[in-house]
């Protein structure tokens, strides 16, 4: 029987590998004691959808204050059903 820790089992369960420039600059890291120095981000598609869909002329900010207002005030409501229904249309496909 193997015995691994959590994460090189759950590894290894889902077919992931550690690449081979992230796996030597580990390594690097860690023979010679140094940090990183520096911090780095990436923006996903979906960000930059998003940002885009923010910019288009499709927002309507009386809307959006209306929305803020009401969650600010803790009486903004949506209904179970509207939300399962459109969790279920997105898995499905529908909502793209």
């Amino acid at each position: 029987m193997e015995i691994r820790s959590s994460l090189e089992g759950l590894k290894s369960l889902l077919g992931v590998n550690e690449t081979a420039p992230a796996a030597a600059e580990a390594k690097s890291q860690a023979a010679t004691g140094s940090a990183l120095t520096s911090d780095q981000a990436t923006v996903s598609n979906a960000a930059n959808e998003v940002a885009q869909a923010a910019s288009e002329d499709s927002v309507r900010p009386e809307k959006v204050a209306s929305i803020q207002g009401a969650l600010a005030a803790g009486t903004y409501n949506v209904p179970a059903s509207s939300v399962a229904s459109k969790i279920v249309d997105a898995m499905l496909g529908g909502g793209q």
